[in-house]
This record gives structure tokens, C-alpha cells and sequence, in this order.
């Protein structure tokens, strides 16, 4: 973005209300989750925006949405200017990605007592997976599971207690996420590995013009190649991703 001018015209297509509205997808907490204890929202996604507001000379104003269902809506609904989220066909509608600068694994997790030890075991006749509602995990698997059968629930973080208390054989979701879960819950176990790599982008509304998505874009390809996602990780003690390849 370092090459790209910053115009009165540009800041107006990106920040048309004079602020950079961030829709910030709380359920994820590689993205909003930060060691520090923060009172305010803190994380790589809130990192990205402060610097990007900077960069335009606005402010940034951030809307907490329960999960990437709500924050999508947010965008597209225009109540915000931008997101953070996985790419996923599913989500492309109204909306413009960015590259990928995140890469995060989605793993299953299994009651105690199961007899499934490995990933592909879980699709199969029979076997009831929870998953977040429209989270990247239940795109994924509504498109490639054959034999189980997917049960949805508002948020990704009741996956793990909606598993134990509904006796279901499985759930789904961001590695983290139910790494974090396992001490409240004896005996469930996280399979290794994961069924899918989730690759986290930006968006922002597609009918921005064009001199909009493309500064989007390349601010974006600046913070993972320059290391300012890398630094801001670390920076928040967030585990479990890693800087996206290059595309």
C-alpha cells in the first residue's frame, strides 16, 4: 500500500462516513483473542484496522458481532466498511476478499469414550458433528461430508459443551478454539491433524470501487509479507496460525 497514493477520493471510498467501520468477528479468537487483557477489543484483526485507519488518517471504530455470520451481514448490510474471515465460496456474494494472510486448522473433537481415532472416521452413517452456524467449518463440511450429518449451533464457542450434553459423536471447529475448551471437559479428546486448513482474509463490500479494493488488497499483502502479522501474533500470545504463503 506504501505505493499507493492516499487521495481524499480513496479515504472517501473506503471510509465514506468519515471513520473505518471494523465488523470484528468475536467467536474467532485467533483474529479478536489477545493475552494481554485488554478492556477493549485487542487482536491481530484489531491491529490490522488501527493500522490501516492510520494509514488513511481516519479513525477506527469497531462494531463485536458474535460470530462470522453476524459480521459478514455487517458488511454486506453496510454497517461496517470491512471484516475479517475465512474465505470460502459460500461467503462470496456482495463481498471482496483480500489474500489470505492467516492460515488456521480446523480440527474435530470427539466424547469420551469414542471409539474414532482418526479424522476420516467421522464421515460416517450415524455420526452427528456440531459446528458454529455458518462459521467457515460448516460451509466446508455442508459441501464435503457425505454419510454424517451436521448439527448447528448459534455459536462456535458452545461446539464442545453442545457435544457432551446432547451425547452427539462429534464436533467441529477452529483448533484453538477447542484446545481452549478440553480443560472444561474431561475426557474429550481433539483428533490429530484437522479435515480442513482455514485461510483468513479481509473483506470488504464489493461495490467499493475499484481504487478501494485494490488499497484493501494491498495493504493486506503488505502486513503478510512485511511481518506486522507475524509481529502482531506474537504480540498477543496467539498460537495456532500461521502467515498465509504468498499468493
Amino acid at each position: 500500500m506504501d505505493a499507493i497514493p492516499i487521495t481524499r477520493a480513496l479515504v472517501a471510498a473506503v471510509a465514506p462516513t468519515g471513520a473505518l467501520r471494523v465488523a470484528l468477528n468475536m467467536g474467532n479468537p485467533i483474529l479478536t483473542g489477545s493475552r494481554g487483557g485488554a478492556p477493549a477489543p485487542a487482536g491481530v484483526a484489531v491491529d490490522l484496522s488501527h493500522e490501516f485507519a492510520r494509514r488513511l488518517g481516519v479513525a477506527a471504530e469497531f462494531g463485536q458481532y458474535r460470530s462470522a455470520a453476524e459480521s459478514l451481514a455487517a458488511v454486506t448490510g453496510g454497517a461496517a466498511d470491512i471484516g475479517f474471515m475465512a474465505i470460502d465460496p459460500g461467503r462470496a456474494e456482495g463481498i471482496h476478499f483480500t489474500g489470505a494472510y492467516l492460515e488456521i486448522i480446523g480440527s474435530y473433537v470427539v466424547p469420551p469414550g469414542s471409539p474414532i481415532e482418526r479424522n476420516e472416521q467421522v464421515d460416517s452413517p450415524g455420526i452427528d458433528v456440531v459446528v458454529g452456524l455458518e462459521s467457515a467449518y460448516d460451509l466446508f463440511l455442508t459441501r464435503h461430508l457425505r454419510h454424517a450429518r451436521l448439527l448447528r449451533v448459534p455459536l462456535s464457542e458452545q461446539v464442545v459443551e453442545d457435544m457432551v450434553a446432547g451425547g452427539h459423536a462429534a464436533g467441529a471447529g477452529i483448533r484453538q478454539q477447542l484446545e481452549a475448551d478440553l480443560p472444561r471437559f474431561p475426557g474429550v479428546r481433539l483428533l490429530d491433524g484437522g479435515f480442513m486448513v482455514i485461510r483468513q482474509a479481509a473483506i470488504i463490500p464489493a461495490g467499493r470501487p475499484a481504487e478501494a479494493r485494490a488499497a484493501f488488497d494491498a495493504f493486506v499483502e503488505w502486513a503478510r509479507g512485511s511481518g506486522f502479522v507475524r509481529d502482531a501474533l506474537a504480540r498477543h500470545g496467539i498460537e495456532g496460525a500461521q502467515i498465509a504463503a504468498s499468493p
